[in-house]
C-alpha cells in the first residue's frame, strides 16, 4: 500500500537474496516512481497524488490509444491468437475474482497489444507507464474486472477487424473509465 515501509533487511529475508540487490531493486524502482527514498527513514511505496495519478492516467491513455491503433494495424496472427488465449483466462479470472490472476492478466494482456504494435520505443515506455500507474488502478482491480475484460474483448475484435481508429478510441476510452472508477473510490462522500 502506498506509505508502507520497505525494509531491506526483512525483504533480503523474505527474498532469500542479500541487501545488494535489494538495495538496487529499490533504487531502480525509486527512479520508476514507485519507491519513495527518505533519509534516516528508508524506503517505502510511493504515494502519488491526485493531480500526478491524473497526469499519469491521461498520458497513459493516450499511449495504450496508440497501442491499440499499431496493433490493429499490424494485426499479427500469431500475437492475436495469444491475446485470445490471454482474454478466455480474464474472463475466468473475473469470474473468480482472483486478483492476482486479473494483476498478471491485465498485464499480459496490455504487453501483447503493444508486442503486436511493433514499437518498442513504445512498449518500454508503456511497461514503466503501467507500473506506475498500477498504484492509482489497484484497489480497482476486482471490482471492476468484468467491465475491463469486456472492454478487453472489444479492444481485441477491433484490432482483429484491423480498425485502427476503434482500437485507439476503445482502449483511450478504457483507460480512463478505469480511472474515473478508481479515482470515485478515493473521494470523500458527500455531505
Amino acid at each position: 500500500r502506498p506509505g508502507e515501509r520497505l525494509v531491506e533487511d526483512r525483504l533480503s529475508e523474505e527474498l532469500g537474496v542479500s541487501r545488494i540487490p535489494i538495495r538496487e531493486a529499490l533504487r531502480t524502482l525509486a527512479g520508476e516512481g514507485l519507491v519513495a527514498m527518505q533519509p534516516r527513514r528508508g524506503a517505502s511505496v510511493a504515494d502519488v497524488s491526485p493531480e500526478v495519478a491524473r497526469d499519469l492516467v491521461e498520458v497513459r491513455a493516450t499511449l495504450e490509444g496508440l497501442n491499440a491503433r499499431l496493433a490493429a494495424r499490424h494485426h499479427d496472427g500469431a500475437i492475436v491468437a495469444s491475446l485470445q488465449r490471454v482474454l478466455e483466462a480474464g474472463n475466468r479470472a473475473a469470474k473468480s475474482k482472483n486478483v492476482d490472476d486479473l494483476v498478471r492478466l491485465n498485464g499480459e494482456f496490455h504487453d501483447g497489444l503493444a508486442e503486436a504494435g511493433r514499437n518498442t520505443i513504445l512498449w518500454d515506455i508503456m511497461r514503466v507507464l503501467r507500473e506506475r500507474t498500477s498504484l492509482v488502478f489497484a484497489a480497482n482491480t476486482a471490482r471492476r474486472a468484468h467491465q475491463d475484460w469486456g472492454e478487453h474483448s472489444k479492444i481485441l475484435a477491433a484490432v482483429i477487424d484491423g480498425d485502427e481508429e476503434l482500437a485507439a478510441m476503445l482502449a483511450t476510452r478504457h483507460v480512463h473509465r478505469a480511472a474515473d472508477a478508481a479515482f470515485a473510490m478515493h473521494k470523500p462522500p458527500a455531505r
